[in-house]
């Protein structure tokens, strides 16, 4: 089986470089797909891009992913020397549709002390 494919701005990283997984694309795909975002998941991340002719060809990367309590956000550790174009992987079309937003928020705002970690469905009721 593979990996749930999600959306994450590869520009949007904290100070251990990981990607933060707040942006409305992000949260798109997350509730589009029903993945509820736990310690250690594994799942593929993508980003557009574009190939040498300017034809699309999303970079992509996996990643597990992480409460960090100190942003009080969702990241993933990504292997940056792993990242690969869709190209490289035979299907650079996929049947996923896109988000249709995927510019980055700031943050996904404060926690209610001693609720744990957001889950997705409350990130799209901010």
């Amino acid at each position: 089986m593979s990996k749930p494919r999600i959306y994450a701005d590869f520009h949007n990283l904290d100070d251990s470089n990981r990607l933060r997984l707040t942006c409305a694309g992000t949260i798109e795909d997350l509730a589009r797909q029903r993945v509820e975002l736990r310690e250690g998941l594994v799942l593929t991340f993508y980003m557009d891009d574009a190939d040498d002719q300017g034809e699309a060809d999303e970079l992509r990367a996996d990643g597990a992913v992480h409460y960090d309590e100190s942003e009080r956000c969702w990241v993933a550790s990504v292997d940056w020397s792993a990242i690969r174009h869709a190209s490289e992987e035979g299907n650079s079309i996929t049947d996923a549709p896109r988000p249709s937003d995927p510019a980055p928020t700031s943050q996904n705002g404060p926690a209610i002390p001693g609720s744990g970690p957001p889950s997705p469905s409350a990130e799209l009721s901010r």
